[in-house]
């Protein structure tokens, strides 16, 4: 069965950037990926902050949040 990985990124270009290199290099036979623009989807700002997210991007694999770079902080987001 396939661990759960979320990206969560606010549409800027830093992340586009990491949102196409994440698709590509994660295993897909070992993490089914979530894509959340949270600029799009506002209502799931909570839930990212509640996964340990911090700023954007950020990809959360299996419930642990990893920074890839700061392009936002959630306050920023809602």
């Amino acid at each position: 069965m396939a661990k759960k990985a979320v990206f969560y990124h606010a549409g800027c270009s830093v992340c586009v950037e990491a949102e196409q290199n994440v698709a590509e290099a994660l295993d897909r036979s070992r993490f089914d990926l979530e894509i959340v623009h949270l600029g799009e989807q506002k209502n799931r700002v909570d839930e990212a902050a509640a996964a340990g997210v911090k700023s954007v991007p950020a990809l959360v694999l299996d419930g642990l949040p990893f920074h890839i770079n700061f392009g936002a902080g959630l306050d920023a987001l809602k």
